[in-house]
């Protein structure tokens, strides 16, 4: 079943590879059907060299097994707390990319510095709060996914116009419309944060945001009725 969407997440997955965003096994991509009953996912602990698309697993939004002989993803729970709160994202990404999860160890949001944020990301990136001990030690993965909403819910944040977060003390997830998109959300977000590190490495932590003007320039030409970036 579903063996396109399984095509397109072991293509994806492959593609955090590609890119330098996965070190050993620490990633996974996943995406949502679009009767959303089911969701593909990356399968846990599995070697990027060895992944095809049959060892895909699907599961229902419950987060069981329907097909597959391999265990899901660990971070399965978190995917399926995004899926049932905001109906718009249809694939998750979550990796350990360095510069973004030094960033996320750092407790740091990651602000409107430049053009380059504002051609992908309406406003900062922001970190979620730590979760409590509690939260790690009864039910870690859905409880990641839950403080996710929470910031997005708190910060009133429209999740396709930042479709990026930092879990504290922990890494980024990115999502999007489509597998490649959610992939190229992680590659953006991992470039803005090496450029935020360099930012306020340059200037003793000085920088400022660059402006609203600026922002809502960059943002809307690639955004948007107006959009007038790319071909049609």
């Amino acid at each position: 079943m579903l063996e396109q969407l399984k095509a397109e997440i072991c293509r994806a997955n492959l593609l955090l590879k590609e890119y330098g965003l996965i070190t050993l096994t620490w990633g996974n991509v996943s995406a949502i059907s679009e009767d959303y009953r089911y969701v593909v996912i990356k399968p846990s602990g599995v070697c990027y060299d060895a992944m095809t698309a049959d060892m895909m697993v699907v599961t229902d939004m419950d987060g069981c097994a329907v097909e597959g002989n391999l265990r899901p993803s660990s971070d399965l729970a978190t995917h399926l707390e995004l899926y049932k709160n905001y109906p718009a994202i249809k694939a998750v990404v979550h990796t350990h990319s360095t510069w973004a999860t030094a960033t996320a160890q750092a407790e740091s949001d990651i602000p409107f510095f430049g053009t380059t944020h504002a051609d992908h990301f309406y406003g900062r990136v922001p970190c979620s709060r730590p979760l409590t001990p509690e939260e790690i030690e009864h039910g870690y993965e859905r409880n990641t996914g839950r403080v996710i909403v929470e910031t997005l819910n708190e910060l009133h944040i429209d999740p396709m116009a930042i479709p990026a977060i930092l879990v504290c003390k922990h890494g980024p997830f990115t999502w999007g419309a489509t597998p490649e998109k959610a992939v190229e959300n992680a590659v953006v977000l991992e470039e803005c944060a090496r450029m935020s590190f360099l930012c306020r490495t340059l200037t003793g932590d000085k920088v400022h945001p660059a402006s609203q003007e600026l922002q809502d320039k960059h943002y809307f030409r690639k955004h948007g009725d107006g959009a007038y970036y790319g071909q049609k």
